[in-house]
């Protein structure tokens, strides 16, 4: 299930008209700790550590989950994702970016890596939770044609809701840069 060949190269366009490349390509054990502590600075803040390196460690050996990554040039990671698949269905269960590289089209570029990943398998549906009111992961995800499907009331440890999105892959939509 984990397309090992799979790369897909991102140019980004920053101010003053530099261009850097990120590389998206499956995580590598040395990518453990700092997917841990990305989790935990701006996707749990508030919430406990659930998603510790031991935690991501298990999805990098699991055969039915993808952990993959945007890295720089010199290594240094700017975004991750971890999907599980299953036969027909796949799962979103964490996916950040680092605040500074928002809105340069890496979560774009990550998220349409374990897309494309998905329906290689055969996968038709992928769903994701994130936060009710973290406003824009729900704008990002409905750009790029996901829809809500549900509250979650209490998901979060009993503290927050939650909304669950997914997104059909046999339906074609218009992508458009974050």
């Amino acid at each position: 299930m984990k397309p090992r060949s799979l790369t897909l190269r991102l140019r980004s366009q920053y101010r003053h008209d530099m261009h850097h490349t990120y590389t998206i390509e499956l995580a590598q054990a040395r990518d453990v700790p700092r997917i841990a502590a990305m989790s935990r600075e701006f996707i749990e803040h508030g919430l406990g550590w659930r998603w510790s390196p031991n935690a991501v460690q298990r999805c990098l050996r699991d055969r039915a989950t993808n952990v993959v990554v945007a890295r720089e040039a010199d290594g240094a990671l700017s975004g991750f994702g971890i999907m599980k698949y299953a036969d027909s269905d796949a799962h979103l269960l964490l996916f950040g970016v680092a605040p500074a590289q928002r809105r340069r089209g890496i979560g774009s570029a990550l998220l349409a890596w374990l897309e494309t990943s998905a329906s290689t398998a055969g996968v038709e549906l992928v769903f994701l939770e994130t936060r009710a009111g973290n406003t824009a992961a729900r704008d990002f995800y409905r750009r790029l044609g996901y829809r809500e499907l549900t509250l979650l009331r209490g998901y979060y440890r009993g503290q927050e809701d939650a909304i669950r999105l997914g997104k059909d892959l046999t339906q074609r939509t218009e992508r458009t840069s974050e």
